[in-house]
């Protein structure tokens, strides 16, 4: 993703020093690392959202800010990819993750009737939760780790590219006045 694009979707973070209610946070969601976008940062952020958007608990927006501010990557984005996980695409995504740890731990997949209610959950979780959880995490790793590679070509592939028009420009200025010289 480019970084003039990514910077637009970004608030500065002058802009977040004017938001008032983040001042309960202390100054250390103020530091330039949080906002920066480079390739690193933006990387990682793209891994910490899409991990923690596997992670089945309240207060994924939390877990996402503290890993951001761990691993010195980039907050707003990682605080935005974790909702990828809302409420119309989280039954389909847990689900799979299910599968996929029942696979692993070769359980037979029981036929799960997702319900976000908290009768739901204590009824059903108990008979499904190693599966479940084994799943999240290994889907949580894989998309995560998907997600830091693809940024992490594509901003690298960016720059090169960027590189070589340099290049040629550079290049054909230069063939340009020694062709003036002749």
């Amino acid at each position: 993703m480019p970084k003039h694009t990514l910077k637009q979707l970004v608030p500065s973070p002058a802009r977040i020093r004017e938001i008032k209610a983040l001042g309960v946070l202390g100054e250390w969601i103020y530091e330039s690392n949080l906002w920066h976008i480079n390739r690193y940062s933006a990387s990682m952020a793209f891994f910490v959202g899409l991990f923690v958007a596997f992670v089945p608990l309240p207060g994924q927006m939390v877990i996402a800010a503290l890993l951001a501010i761990l691993l010195r990557c980039n907050l707003p984005i990682s605080i935005s990819l974790i909702w990828v996980t809302n409420p119309l695409t989280m039954p389909p995504i847990f689900y799979m993750a299910y599968k996929v740890g029942a696979l692993l731990i070769d359980v037979p997949v029981q036929s799960v009737e997702f319900d976000l209610s908290w009768e739901w959950l204590s009824s059903n979780l108990l008979a499904i939760w190693e599966p479940f959880l084994l799943g999240c995490l290994i889907c949580g790793l894989f998309f995560g780790s998907m997600g830091y590679f693809i940024i992490s070509m594509l901003w690298r592939w960016r720059v090169v590219s960027m590189w070589k028009v340099r290049a040629a420009k550079r290049k054909a200025r230069t063939t340009g006045h020694a062709n003036e010289g002749k």
